[in-house]
């Protein structure tokens, strides 16, 4: 199938495990260069390099905490000196803290909201600011936790709502600059995140028995939409959140 991909350069923050590997290396697939972001884990993040570099495509691996404004210019500085320019740019990286609210502080609250929801804006001004070959592309991942209440998500829920809304401003605001921006909010994914939550297992066996589809949806069904996201074929959609979730979200 050609997704008229070939030889587009994308950035995917996050991108060293889980749904953002995934999505890196089906980009890959559609013989796009692909710039790794990770944060802790430089021996993972080189690895899907590899992998990336066996499709055929260059790969950057780029050190950085997308909450961090100057980080986030380092990036982009990055990409522009290896590669010239910028087509596609996947904002994946999350954190945040899992308790109860009543053991929350503003601390806690305030990172969730900085690396989950803030950090699109100086990523979706940067890329702007770089050369691109056609129109940009900027998709954020986000999660249910947005519009339905989750036990222990308090406030990764609420940056997630807050990314959704900021996708729905800045896609009308830089449509007219020729960027097209959406979001892709995925249901309960079984990744090493969700190690960190104290009621895994209860999430899991609530998502196998609640989804129509009839199995929990894994990160390559999140790079698939992605991915679609990224092409022509999805050039009139503008500020929108698809939801993955095999049908989790539409049962009472």
């Amino acid at each position: 199938m050609d997704l008229r991909l070939r030889g587009k350069r994308a950035l995917v923050t996050g991108s060293s495990r889980g749904i953002g590997r995934a999505i890196a290396l089906s980009l890959a697939d559609f013989k796009v260069d692909v710039a790794i972001n990770y944060l802790r884990n430089r021996t993972r993040a080189e690895e899907t390099a590899h992998e990336i570099e066996s499709r055929g495509v260059r790969a950057l691996v780029l050190k950085g905490n997308v909450a961090n404004p100057e980080h986030v210019e380092r990036l982009f500085g990055a990409i522009a000196a290896a590669w010239g320019g910028l087509d596609i740019v996947v904002s994946n990286a999350a954190s945040g803290v899992l308790r109860p609210a009543r053991e929350l502080t503003l601390h806690h609250f305030d990172w969730a909201m900085h690396i989950n929801a803030a950090a699109l804006l100086p990523i979706s001004q940067q890329f702007l600011k770089l050369p691109a070959a056609g129109g940009r592309v900027l998709v954020a991942v986000s999660s249910l936790g947005a519009v339905r209440a989750i036990p222990n998500y308090t406030a990764v829920g609420a940056s997630k709502a807050a990314l959704e809304s900021m996708v729905r401003h800045l896609a009308a605001e830089f449509a007219p600059e020729g960027m097209r921006i959406n979001a892709v909010s995925a249901g309960t994914v079984d990744t090493d995140a969700l190690l960190h939550f104290p009621n895994r297992e209860e999430l899991l066996d609530a998502a196998r028995r609640r989804t129509p589809a009839g199995r929990l949806i894994d990160p390559q069904d999140v790079a698939n939409v992605v991915v679609f996201l990224c092409t022509d074929f999805a050039s009139m959609i503008h500020g929108q959140t698809l939801i993955v979730d095999g049908g989790f979200s539409i049962l009472a």
